[in-house]
C-alpha cells in the first residue's frame, strides 16, 4: 500500500501508534532514501508493522497514512501464526514431529525426547524457571549437529570446503554464504522436517561453487539434493510458522 510523498520535514520519532478498538498498535518508522511513496508491511516473522517513509515525508502524513490503513494492518496481524512460548504443555515441532514440552522436576538440567503414552514429548529437567532457556539451547545444539552433518555431506559431493559455520536466529534468511565462504543458518530449521534442513545445507554449500542464483547454481543444488523442490515448497508455505516458536 502506497501514498505519494509530501513536503520535506524532519521526522524524529522512530515509531507511531494507531488505536483500534482501544488497542494501541505500535508501527515502526523507517526512512528509505530510495522510496518514492509511503509503504506498509507486516513482517511474517513477527515484530512491529513497518511504515516506510520516502525522502521529504512528514510525520503527520505518516500518521494519517497509518490511520487510513489500520484495518489492513489488523487483518495482516491476525494472519500471523500464534506465538508459542517454550513452556510446559506447549507443542513444538522437532525435526518436523510435534513434541509436547514436559517439565520433569527433581532431575539435573538436561533435555531429551521420550514417548509418553505413545506421544512424543520433549522432556526438560531442572528448575521450572529455566525451561524456556534449556529448550532453546537444546534446539540450537541439535540444529548445529544436524547442519554440521548435512554441510559435510554436500560439501564432499560438490568438492568444496566452507571456511566456517555458525548458527543464528535470523529473521529474513534461513541461511547465508559470505564471500569468504562462511556459512550461517537459522537454528529454527531444526523445527522443520529433515528434508528441509538438508536442502538448506545443500543450498548454501552450492554457493561455495556459484555465488549467485543462476541456472548453473540450481543445477548444483538439484545434483546434491534431489528433493530440493519439495523442500523449497514446504518453506514457502510453512516457513513463517517456525518463527512463532520461542
Amino acid at each position: 500500500m502506497f501514498f505519494s510523498a509530501g513536503r520535506p520535514h524532519r521526522i524524529d520519532p522512530d515509531h507511531l501508534v494507531v488505536t483500534v478498538d482501544g488497542r494501541g498498535i505500535r508501527v515502526a518508522i523507517k526512512r528509505n532514501a530510495r522510496a518514492k511513496r509511503y509503504g506498509l508491511r507486516v513482517p511474517t516473522t513477527g515484530g512491529d508493522p513497518v511504515l516506510t517513509i520516502p525522502p521529504g515525508g512528514r510525520f503527520s502524513e505518516a500518521l494519517s497514512f497509518a490511520e487510513r490503513h489500520k484495518g489492513w494492518i489488523i487483518s495482516r496481524l491476525e494472519r500471523l501464526p500464534e506465538r508459542i512460548a517454550f513452556e510446559p504443555g506447549a507443542v513444538v515441532p522437532v525435526r518436523g514431529v510435534d513434541h509436547v514440552l514436559h517439565h520433569v522436576a527433581g532431575k539435573r538440567g538436561t533435555v531429551w525426547s521420550e514417548l509418553i503414552d505413545g506421544v512424543p514429548h520433549l522432556c526438560v529437567a531442572g528448575d521450572a524457571a529455566h525451561v524456556a532457556r534449556r529448550v532453546s539451547d537444546h534446539l540450537k545444539r541439535e540444529a548445529k549437529k544436524d547442519l554440521t552433518t548435512a554441510v559435510a555431506l554436500h560439501a564432499g559431493r560438490l568438492g568444496v570446503k566452507p571456511a566456517a559455520m555458525t548458527i543464528k536466529d535470523t529473521k529474513s534468511r534461513w541461511g547465508s554464504c559470505s564471500a569468504q565462504g562462511a556459512l550461517a543458518f537459522s537454528w529454527r530449521v531444526i523445527l522443520a522436517p529433515p528434508a528441509v534442513l538438508d536442502y538448506l545445507a545443500a543450498h548454501e554449500v552450492a554457493h561455495l561453487r556459484e555465488m549467485n542464483h543462476s541456472a548453473r547454481f540450481w543445477r548444483l543444488v538439484r545434483e546434491t539434493c534431489p528433493g530440493s523442490e519439495a523442500a523449497r515448497h514446504w518453506l514457502k508455505h510453512h516457513g513463517a510458522r517456525l518463527h512463532a516458536f520461542g
